[in-house]
């Protein structure tokens, strides 16, 4: 059946809204917990993680962990774990300053085994091997009255490569004879006690030959030739007194390209025998 028209003063339907609550339970079908459980069990992992590190560590270990997750920190904890200046950490043997708890003595022993063996740092080992040469060559420029007198003409110098013994001339005093490759008699004495001295030491030698800048008069020859073969000559002398030919690594004529005395290369000083102990 038709409905019929309607009038233009008939009102419109009204629109019904329904209103659903949900029941209490029904809120366990959200994800919401998850994240609210996943955020509790990590809290309690970290927990138990804080209880682990407290029982397994010392109190010096615990600040050494405090400060290194506080690496914001404006000022640096004083007496805090290795923060006490440059290389200013205390060794592992030492009794820490912390607050412990009565019963707690906050370090434990350290047990060493008895085939370990332990040594001296770098420098410390270089200056004893300077003193141990330098003891050497004084007793044995003391037993003369002859080298005695020679013992002004030694110098040890400490270098990067090794101890290097500068035999050094001088106005009154030539390791030897004027242009030539011979040894004075002085000379083969000092070399003498050079090489006892040297001897017991390690290590390998170079021997470098220096002169000075005065040309040779003659036109003949030259500081080059005659620079290493000074140095060859000193080479045969150790060797006659005891120094062992493996020894040797390499000999050296520089000429007066190394002064000693830079300001005067006609200083007599220029003119040196250097040896040189390697390390």
């Amino acid at each position: 059946m038709a409905s019929s028209p309607r009038s233009k003063n008939e009102l419109p339907p009204p629109v019904i809204v329904k209103k659903v609550i949900a029941a209490p339970g029904a809120g366990h079908h959200g994800g919401a917990w998850k994240v609210a459980y996943a955020d509790f069990v990590t809290a309690m992992m970290a927990f138990f993680l804080l209880l682990w590190l407290l029982g397994a560590t010392e109190e010096k270990q615990r600040k050494g962990i405090a400060d290194y997750f506080t690496p914001t920190l404006v000022k640096l904890r004083q007496e805090s774990a290795g923060s006490d200046g440059l290389l200013g950490g205390s060794s592992i043997t030492d009794v820490d300053n912390y607050p412990n708890r009565a019963g707690q003595t906050g370090t434990r022993s350290l047990t060493i085994p008895r085939d370990t063996t332990g040594g001296i740092n770098e420098g410390a080992m270089r200056k004893l091997t300077i003193e141990q040469l330098k003891s050497r060559l004084e007793e044995k420029l003391a037993e003369s009255d002859d080298l005695q007198r020679l013992a002004r003409q030694v110098r040890l110098v400490d270098t990067t490569e090794g101890i290097r013994i500068d035999l050094v001339d001088d106005a009154d005093f030539s390791m030897f004879q004027l242009g030539t490759t011979v040894l004075t008699k002085d000379a083969s004495y000092l070399l003498g006690a050079v090489a006892q001295a040297v001897d017991p030491q390690a290590g390998g030698l170079i021997i470098r030959g220096h002169t000075d800048a005065l040309p040779w008069k003659s036109g003949a020859g030259n500081n080059w030739a005659l620079s290493a073969g000074r140095a060859e000559a000193t080479r045969q002398a150790l060797m006659r007194d005891g120094i062992s030919a493996t020894r040797i690594r390499r000999i050296e004529g520089v000429a007066d390209r190394e002064l000693l005395v830079r300001n005067n290369p006609d200083d007599p000083r220029n003119r040196r025998i250097s040896i040189l102990l390697m390390d």
